[in-house]
This record gives C-alpha cells, structure tokens and sequence, in this order.
C-alpha cells in the first residue's frame, strides 16, 4: 500500500522521466527537421579550368594552344581584348589559392588539365616533364583537398588543329586517348575523380554551330565564318568527342581503375528548358531542346546511342555508332556524370508552329526556341549577363530530370556560380559586396538540398570560382570569383560570398555532428 509521501515521490519521477525524454525527443526532431542531406563524403569544392587560370602562357615548354592563337589573332572578338596570358597566375600562385581554399573549408577542387603544357604537341613529341612536374606539385600541395581533374576544358596545342582539324577528325581521338592514358599514369595514384571532357555539347555549338569559339567554324544564317558546315559539323566533331571520351573510359577501366581506386566520367552543360505553354507542342519542344543539348551527349555514353529525337530530325547528318563502339560505350560506361547548371529558358515550339527565328530556333538545334520572358513574364530573375537568369526551380526540375533519364548515375554539381559584369563605373566596394552572388548561390543550394531529398544521387558541389579569372569572349569583365582579383597587382581579396560559403560548408558539417550526436544519445 503506497503512502501519500510515496506517491509523490513516484509522480515526481514520472514527471521527470517525461520531461526528460520529451525534451530529447523534441530535441532529436528539430535536429532532423534542420538536418542537411549532405553525406558526410559529399564533396564542397570550387572549379577552375587551365586556360582560364594557369597563365604562364610559353613557360617551360608549353606550346601555343587554341586559345592562344584565338585570343591574339583575334583580340577584338574579347570584350576586354584581353587573354589568358596571364590571367590569375595561378601557374606561379597555386599555394595562395590553396591557403584560400583551406579558409572556405572545401574538400575538394576541380582544375583541368592543360593539354599543351603536358604534351605541346600531342602524339608528333614527347612528353614535357616540367608540365608534369607542376601539376604533381600542385596534386601534392592539396593534401586534404580532394583533386577533382578535367583531362580537357576547352583547350588544345594548335599543332592539332593545323595536322588535322581537331575534333572534326578521328585522329582527336587518338590524340585524346594518349593525353587521358599519360595523365592516368603519372597522376592516377592521387587523383580518385577524374572527368574526361568539359561542357562537349556546349564547345560544339560555340565552336562548330555559331564559330564565337575557336576554330570558328560556321556557315549562314548560323553565323559568319569563312568556313564550316553548322549542319553537320558539329554533329561529326560530337561524334569524335564521345568516342574519345569512350576509349580513355575503356582505358582507365582496364588499366589503370582497380589499381588506383578512382572514378571517371564526363561533364556537360544543363539548362532547364521550360515550355513556354501547356500545348503539347511546346512540351515536345523542351524534350527536343534537351535531346539538342545535354541529352546529346549523355545518352550515347549511357545508352550508346543518340536521343531519338535527334535521329528523326537529323537523318542521315547524325553520325552512326559501329555495333563494336556501342557495345564499348555500354561496357565501359561513365561512373558518374559532371553538371554545369547556371540558367534556365522558356521554350517554344517551331517544328510545327510558327516560329520567329532566334536561339534554338533551327534545324541543327531541334525546333525549339529559347526565350527569357513568356510575355511579361520572365524565367525567373534577369540579369546584366544576357543567358544567365535566376531560376532555382529550375535547378531542381533539372536534377529530377537528370535522376529519371538516368536512373542510379550519381551526379557531381561541376560548375555553378553568378556572373557580375563589370561596366566602366562599377567600384571595387561593389564587386566585393556580392550580395547578389550570395542570394544566387543560397537559392540553388537550397534546390540543391530539395533535389537531393526527392531522390537525386548528387555527391558533390563546385562553386564557379574561387576567383575572378578568364570568361572566355568576356575576358577579364565578367565576374565569377569569390575572391576579388586585382588584374593589375593580382592579389586577391576575399568577397563577401567567401565568407557566406565557408559559414554554408560550416553548418553543414555542425549539422552532421549534431546529427551524430543525436543519434548516440539516444542508442
């Protein structure tokens, strides 16, 4: 029989027991409801690429590449008439970069190769030991920052185009088979995450479509050149790209990937292609404009073959793989796939409809036309850099789609960032407080995270850049970096958006400790 003191005693304890045990309860909730969907792998890193970086434009024997030749011989298709002679330096400042890449915190960074500095002539001379020398160097230097490589962002020795046309010839892939096969062999103990070609679908149509890019191939009404096909070329030098992509796949698989426990695959350029209406016409569009772009790619080095899409439009200018390279793409295909994402578009359809012309808009680019606005209405927020509009929904639209297209890939975010174009009364104090950057790069993080939950294999992160750098027919006037760089003296200087994305990798990582602890607590 309990006594009054007794029973007391007996509801005290409850009562505690109870408050304790909610209180924990309550705690580990709100911990998972705030809780990142980040691994405790995933990868937080930022990415550059050689031309657009390295500088030290004939330093110890690298030869003239592309760019090189683009840059000077046609200075005056660069906003700035600039190049990447010596652009950040980073050939000479790579331990600064480091030390700044230590103060965001990232695990991770991703640089490409420069084909000219390690082999100046491709298959025609040696080997340059002092190009290999650098970037064991800079792989050492690292440490804990995980290397991400790019065998070839964009540039090549021009002895290439000179021999042969470059990628308009099978002889590229020969070419490119031998740069992956040197740069696996004297790299591949330290490198786990290898990417064989930057952006294909994008450099073709800049290169062999428009001719904005080197070499500047192109035929009327796609552009001006004094040569080219743009209905056929650049679908015969995406036919070499991917089958060079193939064999240094095959290569790595076969040779190199037991032994050196790495990953290889392929990066490529995403929009998300919005119909501008609800008509089945116009959601048929923006299949076809996906087919037209990164799909181009993706489905031959998942599926080994073409969207279909592309064979109906096309026909007989859409190059044929043999039963023996399909069979090669299937068996070796890539362990994961790169996505560059930075914008989105509304689409409209021209196959059928009506159709004024515009980007997009032709044949050799599927029939669909690509818009910033339906009406009054824009694809999320516009900005000074005309193809660049804010649309964080359509980052995880893409991821959804890229999840669904090709079930179980894991996915690297390669590139992302926001391009400040500096005009001639732009200040420093503006450049440094990105405010703007900040809010881009919240946003598509938090699609990011939303993507993940709803079931995307995403392991990894890149922002585009750690500095300011290079941007290619911009120059030196539009502005990705986190780090503010003085092109005069070079140094840099942090922005405001370091700071936020070190906090962001920061609570990441408290959140999984968090987490951690949560968890042990209540075993």
């Amino acid at each position: 029989m309990l006594t009054m003191t007794s029973f007391v005693i007996i509801i005290i304890v409850y009562s505690l027991l109870f408050h304790v045990y909610g209180l924990q309860q309550t705690s580990s909730h709100n911990i998972q409801e705030a809780s990142s969907p980040f691994p405790s792998d995933f990868l937080f890193g930022t990415a550059s690429s050689a031309y657009q970086y390295e500088g030290a434009f004939l330093t110890d024997g690298k030869s003239l590449n592309n760019w090189d030749v683009f840059t000077h011989e046609h200075s005056g298709e660069i906003h700035d008439g600039s190049n990447g002679d010596t652009s950040v330096d980073q050939y000479h400042r790579f331990m600064e970069d480091i030390q700044l890449m230590n103060f965001l915190g990232v695990n991770s960074y991703r640089f490409s190769i420069s084909w000219s500095r390690v082999l100046p002539r491709g298959r025609f001379g040696g080997i340059n030991y002092s190009g290999i020398k650098y970037y064991n160097i800079l792989i050492d230097t690292l440490i804990r920052i995980k290397p991400f490589v790019t065998l070839n962002h964009v540039d090549y020795p021009q002895e290439l185009e000179m021999r042969f046309q470059s990628w308009l010839s099978p002889e590229m892939q020969k070419e490119f088979t031998h740069l992956a096969d040197i740069c696996f062999k004297h790299f591949g103990d330290r490198v786990k995450y290898w990417t064989t070609i930057n952006e294909p679908n994008q450099q073709l149509i800049l290169s062999y479509l428009w001719g904005i890019f080197p070499p500047s191939r192109c035929s009327s009404p796609y552009g001006n050149c004094s040569q080219g096909n743009s209905e056929s070329e650049p679908f015969i030098a995406a036919h070499n790209m991917i089958l060079a992509h193939a064999k240094a796949v095959t290569i790595y698989g076969t040779k190199y990937q037991k032994e050196q426990n790495g990953s290889i695959g392929i990066v490529v350029q995403t929009s998300w292609f919005e119909p501008i209406s609800d008509s089945f016409e116009d959601k048929e569009a923006a299949e076809r404009a996906q087919s037209f772009y990164s799909n181009w790619i993706l489905d031959p080095i998942i599926y080994g073959e073409y969207p279909k899409e592309m064979a109906t439009i096309l026909g007989p200018a859409l190059p044929q793989f043999s039963s023996n390279e399909v069979k090669n793409l299937k068996n070796y295909r890539a362990d994961f796939i790169g996505i560059n994402h930075y914008t989105s578009y509304f689409i409209q359809d021209c196959l059928i409809s009506t159709c004024t012309t515009g980007y997009g808009a032709s044949k050799a680019e599927g029939f669909a036309l690509k818009l910033d606005r339906k009406g009054n209405v824009s694809i999320g927020e516009l900005t000074d850099v005309d193809w660049q509009h804010i649309d964080p929904k359509g980052f995880r639209k893409m991821l959804n789609y890229l999840k669904h297209r090709y079930p179980n890939i894991p996915m690297f975010i390669t590139e992302n960032g926001f391009g400040h174009l500096q005009k001639p009364e732009t200040t420093v104090k503006e450049l440094l407080h990105d405010t703007k950057r900040i809010q881009y790069m919240s946003g598509y993080l938090e699609a990011l995270q939303a993507a993940m939950r709803d079931g995307a294999n995403v392991k990894g992160y890149f922002a585009w850049s750690l500095l300011d750098n290079f941007e290619w027919l911009y120059g030196h006037k539009l502005r990705f970096g986190l780090f503010h760089v003085d092109y005069t003296t070079l140094k840099r200087t942090p922005k405001q958006s370091a700071s936020w994305y070190k906090n962001f990798i920061e609570e990441q990582v408290n959140t999984r400790d968090l987490m951690d602890e949560s968890y042990i607590f209540n075993l």
